[in-house]
C-alpha cells in the first residue's frame, strides 16, 4: 500500500504474514524478511510493516523484524486474526498504526475518539436477540458474491441488538412444493440483485411464500422485479407475466425497458448507474424507515417497472411508495395488508455502514424480529 498526500511525504505500508509453527511452538519472521528483501530489490523500502498473525508478537520479535527489514521496531505493527472485521480498526489503533501513518506523512494527528465505534463492536459481540434471515440467490455457494448484502444485514442487526443468522438458499432448488420446508425456520426473507434467468422461478416462489405467509420481505433490484412478476401472476392472474429481458415473448411485460431506451443498441446506454433521487410516499414502510421525502440511492440495472401496468397493480393492492421526482420511474414497491414487504429497484446495501445501518435493512431486521416473537406490526 502507498499513501501520498500530494507532497514529498509518502508512506509505504507492507502487509505480510508471520506464520506460527505448532511443532516448533514459535512465530517465524523469515517470510517477512524475504518479502521485504524482494521489495527493496525493486527500489521499495517499506515505512511500516503490518504483520498478520494468529499469535501475539512480542516486543523482541517486533524489534527483530525492524532490524532485519530496516524499519523502526515500532513500525512493525501487529495485526492479529479476529472473528470480527470491525474490531480491526481498534486493534490497529492500540498498536499506534494511525499515529505512525500521520507521522510518516507529516500530518498533525489529533486525539482520536473511538467511543462510538467501541460501543458498536461491543453490541456486535454481545447481542441480546437473534433472527434468522433467508438470503435466496443463485450464487449462494460463494458467499462473497453477496458480501455487501450480508454485511448490511449485520448492520441492521446491530441497530436492533440482534445477531443475524443467514440461511443461504439456492434459488435453483426452490419449487412450489418445497418452498415451505426450505423457509420454515426463516423470520425474514431477502432476494438480492442479479442478472439472467437462472433461478428466477425459485425466487418467484420464495416471494409468493413470503407474501402468503406474512413473512417480512426485502427485494433488491432483480428481487424487486421478481416481486412485481409474482404479484402480477398470482394476484392479477397474468400467468405469463415476466420481464421482457428474460421472456421477450411475454404478453404481460410488467418489467420492461423504458420507451426511450428501446432504440439504444449498446447495453451501457440503457444501464442506469450511480445515485438517483427517489421521492418517498408518506404512510408507507419506506417513509417510516427513511423519515424524509427525498432520498438518493445507487442504481445498477437496465430494466424498469413497466408503468403501463401501474394502474392495474395499484388497484390490486400494490403500493408504489417510491418514485423518481417526476413520477416516471417506480423505485419502491410495497404490499398493503402485510406486516413488512418492500422491494427496491436500487441497491441500499451500498450505503450501509456498521455504525450507520441503512434504514431499510434496519427496519427489515426489526420486522423480522417482530415476526419471530409474534409482535406483528400494523398492516399498511
Amino acid at each position: 500500500m502507498k499513501y501520498d498526500v500530494g507532497s514529498e511525504n509518502v508512506c509505504f505500508i507492507h502487509v505480510t504474514l508471520v506464520p506460527y509453527l505448532n511443532k516448533a511452538g514459535e512465530l517465524k519472521t523469515k517470510p517477512t524478511q524475504h518479502s521485504v528483501k524482494e521489495l527493496r530489490s525493486i527500489g521499495i523500502q517499506p515505512d511500516i510493516i503490518v504483520c498478520r498473525s494468529e499469535k501475539e508478537l512480542s516486543e523482541e520479535l517486533k524489534e527483530k523484524i525492524g532490524l532485519f527489514c530496516n524499519v523502526d521496531g515500532k513500525a512493525a505493527i501487529q495485526n492479529l486474526d479476529t472473528d470480527n472485521l470491525y474490531e480491526l480498526p481498534l486493534m490497529l489503533h492500540r498498536e499506534g498504526f494511525d499515529t505512525l501513518v500521520c507521522e510518516k506523512l507529516g500530518l498533525e494527528c489529533s486525539e482520536i475518539d473511538n467511543g462510538r465505534w467501541e460501543q458498536m463492536v461491543n453490541k456486535l459481540k454481545n447481542p441480546t436477540a437473534s433472527v434468522n434471515i433467508a438470503l435466496v440467490g443463485k450464487y449462494v455457494k460463494f458467499h462473497d458474491a453477496y458480501l455487501s448484502v450480508a454485511e448490511a444485514l449485520k448492520h441492521g442487526g446491530l441497530d436492533n441488538d440482534a445477531k443475524v443468522n443467514i440461511s443461504w438458499v439456492d434459488a435453483e432448488n426452490v419449487t412450489a412444493e418445497n418452498a415451505g420446508e426450505l423457509l420454515k425456520s426463516s423470520d425474514g426473507i431477502l432476494v438480492p440483485g442479479g442478472f439472467g434467468d437462472r433461478g428466477i422461478e425459485g425466487k418467484i416462489e420464495v416471494i409468493r411464500y413470503a407474501s402468503e405467509n406474512n413473512i417480512p420481505f426485502l427485494g433488491i433490484c432483480l428481487g424487486m422485479q421478481c416481486a412485481v412478476i409474482e404479484y402480477s401472476r398470482n394476484v392479477l392472474g397474468y400467468r405469463d407475466a415476466h420481464s421482457s429481458e428474460i421472456n421477450p415473448e411475454t404478453t404481460h411485460p410488467v418489467i420492461d425497458l423504458m420507451p426511450d431506451q428501446k432504440d439504444i443498441d449498446e447495453m451501457g446506454g440503457t444501464m442506469r448507474l450511480g445515485a438517483y433521487p427517489c421521492r418517498i410516499e408518506k404512510g408507507t414502510f419506506s417513509w417510516e424507515a427513511y423519515g424524509e421525502e427525498l432520498v438518493y440511492e445507487r442504481h445498477r440495472h437496465r430494466y424498469e417497472f413497466n408503468t403501463e401496468f401501474r394502474s392495474e397493480l395499484t388497484k390490486a393492492g400494490m403500493a408504489l411508495s417510491g418514485t423518481s421526482p417526476d413520477g416516471r420511474l417506480v423505485e419502491i414497491i410495497e404490499l398493503k395488508n402485510h406486516p413488512w414487504f418492500v422491494g427496491v429497484q436500487f441497491h441500499p446495501e451500498f450505503k450501509s455502514r456498521p455504525n450507520r445501518p441503512h434504514p431499510l435493512f434496519r427496519d427489515f431486521i426489526k420486522a423480522s424480529i417482530n415476526n419471530k416473537t409474534g409482535q406483528v406490526s400494523a398492516a399498511k
